[in-house]
């Protein structure tokens, strides 16, 4: 397969925070005949799909609200390449791992089976870091063992542990991608989707410090989602890598501490940058990539870097129609507990 000019493309979860932008990069760089969002909402937002109101208007784009597990037959019609990044998070799978498995695993099943009986030209599965677990050395390279820490990393690796099963088994033509933490425009400060990046922000704009839970030495490899985005449209043009499973990363890392402190200086946030609660359960001690089967594959390289991205993110809720305050009663402070 050769380029995505002309193509029609599914992308689940496309209403979510990485998916809106994979969307937006679709429809805007890469001449892709037709888009169709598959969203249930449960953690995505139409209003992250506003900006490409006339895509919608010129018969581009098409918004679906439905579940994968069971609408799945009905998204994939006329579909020649499916992007999958639906799933729930994290912090969900503390409080409802059978709901969180449900999602991530068997959707993820459901939806290869029907793509597989509709004989897709390329199935981009996106899975997750968390899938590793914490590090036990570094930089992580695809070989580092899975020990996932949460019901969330054990269910996304069994949903690409199904991608993988359908190219080996079926020569399904499957890619899966394991992006790093991604970070920008749109993404969730709210309920248990809530990010460290945008809650501190958000905390910082009301003159609050960020909330770091534990000592504040857990490290990152935070990517932009433009940068996601670029990465996970590479990987579906490129036939080398089919059957692979690669990492989307920096390659820097950055610890909880040195990002309030750098959240702390560009919102120009009086006093101590963060306060430390008990540790969160599940969480990852390190993460840091070895992306260099990426590179080789596809040539691909992150472009934004993280001070400037974080500026520009803060930029990006200052301009938001909520006020800060606004924003703020919507986060909540140990979000992997049930509301």
């Amino acid at each position: 397969m050769t380029g995505l000019e002309g193509r029609r493309i599914l992308v689940t979860g496309g209403a979510g925070f990485i998916g809106s932008q994979l969307v937006t990069t679709l429809l805007d760089a890469t001449g892709a005949a037709h888009v169709r969002v598959l969203d249930s909402l449960a953690t995505g937002h139409l209003e992250n799909l506003a900006h490409l109101h006339d895509h919608v208007e010129a018969g581009r784009l098409q918004v679906r609200v439905g579940d994968i597990v069971t609408d799945s037959p009905d998204a994939l019609d006329d579909v020649d390449v499916v992007f999958h990044l639906a799933c729930l998070g994290v912090r969900h799978s503390l409080h409802d791992p059978m709901g969180n498995h449900r999602v991530n695993a068997e959707g993820t099943l459901a939806l290869l089976q029907e793509a597989l009986r509709r004989d897709v030209d390329r199935f981009v599965h996106v899975s997750s870091s968390e899938v590793y677990g914490t590090a036990r050395y570094a930089p992580m390279d695809e070989g580092h063992p899975t020990c996932p820490e949460t019901v969330y990393g054990g269910s996304k690796l069994a949903g690409e542990a199904y991608a993988r099963a359908h190219f080996r088994t079926y020569g399904m033509p499957v890619v899966v991608a394991r992006p790093f933490n991604t970070y920008g425009p749109r993404s969730h400060f709210e309920g248990d989707s809530g990010e460290v990046i945008p809650r501190s922000i958000v905390r910082a704009l009301c003159g609050l410090p960020a909330l770091v839970f534990g000592d504040g030495e857990q490290t990152r490899d935070f990517t932009h989602v433009r940068d996601t985005a670029a990465g996970l449209v590479a990987l579906a043009q490129c036939d080398a890598a089919l059957g692979e499973t690669v990492n989307l990363g920096s390659g820097s890392e950055v610890s909880i501490n040195d990002l309030a402190t750098l959240v702390a200086g560009i919102v120009g946030l009086e006093g101590p940058a963060a306060t430390h609660l008990d540790p969160r359960p599940g969480d990852v001690r390190r993460l840091i990539v070895d992306d260099s089967l990426m590179r080789s594959l596809t040539g691909w390289r992150p472009g934004v870097d993280f001070a400037d991205g974080v500026e520009d993110l803060v930029g990006w809720f200052r301009t938001r129609q909520q006020s800060p305050e606004e924003m703020l009663a919507r986060i909540e402070d140990r979000n992997w507990v049930p509301a």
